[in-house]
């Protein structure tokens, strides 16, 4: 390797170049987080959907009365469509 080459790569790559590190004025700040308006909006809908219960139970209770007094009817037309719906939607 030729000597002149090597110092001209280190001209390139300003290894021999040393610089000076400058202090901020401001040592003390600390960071801090601002949530938006969208963001507590979310939040507070996330917590009422969580409070809200899995299951109606006043709709369970409905349909188990029905099914006990042997009132209870499926219209399986709309049954059907609705399965057909499910099935080709996924």
């Amino acid at each position: 390797m030729r000597i002149d080459a090597l110092s001209k790569i280190n001209q390139l790559y300003q290894t021999n170049d040393t610089r000076k590190v400058s202090k901020t004025q401001n040592g003390n700040k600390k960071d801090s987080v601002e949530i938006s308006q969208m963001g507590k909006d979310f939040q507070i809908a996330k917590q009422a959907v969580s409070s809200a219960p899995d299951i109606r139970q006043e709709k369970v209770d409905e349909i188990k009365k029905k099914l006990a007094s042997g009132n209870y009817e499926i219209n399986l037309e709309e049954l059907a469509d609705k399965m057909i719906n499910d099935f080709f939607e996924e």
